[in-house]
């Protein structure tokens, strides 16, 4: 063969590898991805300062709010999961350059985490001392009152927060992610203010702090809602739009219900878990709440990948392009692999500085260094692939797998290896996260079988 015609072939190739013509840039993935990472970054500091300021009230304080922030974590889940499905039938609707659709989308979203979110908040204050006590029906009685405190004024925050969420997730669809990192950006600082005024100033200890997340919460989601109904955007919000909408409503819940239930039996497991590590006494509930502070910093370019998966990923899809599918979950696999691990090495490094932080006993702290050198050390090599990957299958309308999947897994591994290691053999906080990392190396395991299988290709249909 001659060289020109070697050349020829190789060229032939490497076109049939890359897609023709990308759907996004290198600068629009930079656009959407950094506001990101930023916006991750602001969320998990400003818990950490919650959780500092909270734990100058003492470690009561500071156990009842982390384990009520369990519970608010698992119920947020629920919105953020509702939120998934809006933004990836409004990405695939913009995939197929259909805006009207999208916008529809868009009204029937807010109206469906609206509904949700005022329910939820209805049965959480309703049933707040039956609900502590059931998950965690073991724990001190001032613990307990603290918890009850930061549980009503949180649960009043949820519509807030789950229409923020909402709109938020439609900025990113249109990979506008700009927008929602300021109105992040207003929160968060309010929220710090607001701890430092109602928790430091006026001394009103776990009430303040929920007090400052309720008022910031409710700014944040008036300036979101305010910024979607501009016209001119590719997604608005418009009054014509209100009217319920059985058919996207449908689109909308069939992605968004198996990643809700898939989102909060994941979040219930992590509520089940530091039930059992209640059962070992505050230091251990006060270290968990440290280690998991600090561990959200590792892994939060990962949380902000999996949301810029959904807005990349669902376009290629809405667009029938699964050869750009494939290209750009490759790539941004790769980032968040290359991100990740740095801020992991990063946590573990400056451990020594960010535990001075938190005015807590050197036993809770030395327990604290234990959990996050086991969290990050692991999640450098499993986080990723057992968490980011799966929205690619979510983006292409392949929601049961991950779902099922992720709950026989937390159930068996986590929990039930949880009970054998913590309980049975008495390894405590410990032995809980031991056995977090055999969940993630079968969640691996499946989620990277799935996609290399290709079988996630099959499921969306226009």
């Amino acid at each position: 063969m001659l060289q020109s015609d070697i050349r020829l072939k190789h060229q032939t190739k490497k076109k049939e590898a890359e897609p023709a013509s990308y759907l996004f840039s290198n600068q629009d993935l930079k656009r959407l991805i950094i506001p990101l990472i930023i916006e991750q970054i602001l969320a998990v500091t400003v818990g950490m300062v919650d959780t500092m300021m909270v734990s100058s009230v003492g470690e009561a304080a500071t156990s009842g709010v982390s384990l009520v922030d369990m519970i608010n974590n698992l119920l947020i889940n629920v919105f953020a999961a509702i939120s998934t499905g809006g933004a990836v039938v409004a990405s695939q609707f913009l995939g197929q350059k259909n805006k009207e659709r999208a916008s529809e989308a868009a009204n029937q979203l807010l109206i469906v985490t609206g509904l949700i979110s005022i329910i939820i908040m209805a049965l959480a204050i309703l049933f707040r001392r039956g609900l502590l006590g059931l998950l965690y029906g073991g724990i001190e009685a001032d613990v307990m009152e603290n918890a009850l405190i930061y549980l009503v004024l949180s649960a009043a925050s949820y519509p807030f927060l789950a229409i923020y969420n909402s709109c938020a997730a439609l900025f990113r669809s249109m990979g506008n992610s700009k927008i929602s990192m300021q109105a992040s950006i207003i929160m968060n600082v309010l929220n710090v203010c607001g701890d430092a005024y109602f928790i430091l100033v006026l001394h009103m200890g776990v009430a303040g702090a929920a007090i400052a997340s309720l008022i910031s919460r409710m700014l944040a989601c008036v300036i979101l809602v305010y910024r979607l109904c501009n016209k001119n955007l590719e997604i608005h919000i418009a009054p014509r739009h209100f009217g319920w909408n059985s058919v996207l409503v449908k689109k909308i819940l069939h992605i968004g219900i198996p990643s809700g239930v898939e989102n909060s039996i994941f979040q219930l497991g992590r509520v089940l878990v530091v039930g059992m590590i209640a059962l070992f006494g505050t230091t251990q509930i006060a270290a968990n709440a440290v280690a998991n502070n600090l561990d959200s910093l590792g892994v939060l370019p990962g949380q902000a990948m999996s949301l810029a998966m959904i807005t990349v990923i669902g376009r290629c899809v809405g667009a029938g392009d699964f050869g750009q599918a494939d290209y750009y979950a490759k790539k941004m696999m790769k980032l968040t692999y290359l991100i990740n691990g740095l801020c992991c090495l990063t946590v573990i490094a400056t451990m020594p500085l960010t535990l001075k932080l938190y005015g807590l006993s050197q036993e809770t702290l030395r327990l604290a260094t234990i959990l996050v050198l086991i969290h990050d050390g692991c999640a450098i090599v499993l986080w990723p692939a057992s968490f980011t990957l799966t929205n690619v299958l979510r983006a292409a309308n392949d929601v049961k797998f991950p779902m099922v999947i992720s709950i026989m897994s937390m159930v068996i591994f986590r929990i039930g290896g949880g009970y054998i290691l913590a309980v049975y053999l008495g390894y405590g906080a410990i032995g809980i996260w031991m056995a977090m990392v055999l969940d993630w190396i079968v969640r691996v395991t499946c989620f990277v079988g799935r996609y290399t299988s290709g079988k996630w290709k099959t499921f969306y249909t226009v």
